[in-house]
């Protein structure tokens, strides 16, 4: 799908699966809570896929067990406890991403993180991974709703001081797309990430894009 999308103003990114590969530590933290109870390691394969639904996901495959399950929230206690106490070990950006924000920047734009991680774990890992230098980071609870909900897009242009259809939206997930058309914001779908157990063409995002590289190259020609 390609699309000529209007000159943003800013770029806003989704933080798991599309600027950062989480996924190696977020599984982590759910294979430490099944070899503590003597079960083998869930395969990496089965836990990535769900990486940006965060607990939700990743207990879900691991115990077979949702929000209003019995010991589900339990559960969530002690894998976030995991994940807090290891956040940056297997974490990096994904491939191109640093070329990427190098490019938004040398348009003169700014560029953002919209994500529906808790803020205590995004203020610790953002400075870890070297992105500490956004030009905002919105969290789940920075607003009184996550994504899919446009709030935190709202809220991010607010900082920014742009209007919403100034921006552009990354993500990796059908949330991510709902939220930034919700907002009103040109959507583009991270084909690279971890994009749960649906595909990308079926999202209705503005553009679909394989890589870092491609937006650079959509940059180049607004």
């Amino acid at each position: 799908m390609s699309l000529r999308l209007p000159a943003p103003r800013a770029v806003l990114f989704d933080l798991d699966g599309t600027l950062a590969d989480t996924a190696p530590d977020l599984a982590a933290a759910v294979n430490t809570m099944r070899t503590e109870r003597g079960l083998p390691p869930a395969p990496f394969e089965s836990l990535r896929p769900v990486a940006s639904a965060g607990a939700r996901g990743l207990i879900g495959v691991a115990f077979g067990i949702g929000p209003g399950d019995e010991g589900f929230d339990a559960m969530r206690t002690e894998f976030l406890a995991n994940y807090a106490a290891r956040i940056a070990v297997g974490t990096v950006l994904f491939e191109g991403v640093v070329e990427l924000l190098q490019a938004i920047e040398a348009k003169g734009l700014r560029w953002g993180v919209v994500t529906n991680k808790p803020a205590r774990f995004t203020d610790v890992l953002l400075p870890l991974i070297g992105l500490a230098h956004a030009a905002c980071s919105i969290s789940g609870d920075t607003t009184a709703h996550a994504k899919p909900h446009p709030e935190p897009l709202f809220e991010a242009a607010r900082r920014l001081d742009l209007r919403p259809q100034d921006c552009w939206y990354v993500g990796d997930d059908l949330r991510d797309i709902q939220a930034g058309k919700a907002a009103g914001m040109p959507t583009l779908a991270a084909g690279w990430g971890y994009c749960g157990h649906s595909e990308p063409v079926d999202w209705a995002a503005d553009v679909i894009v394989d890589s870092p590289a491609h937006i650079i190259d959509m940059l180049a020609t607004t």
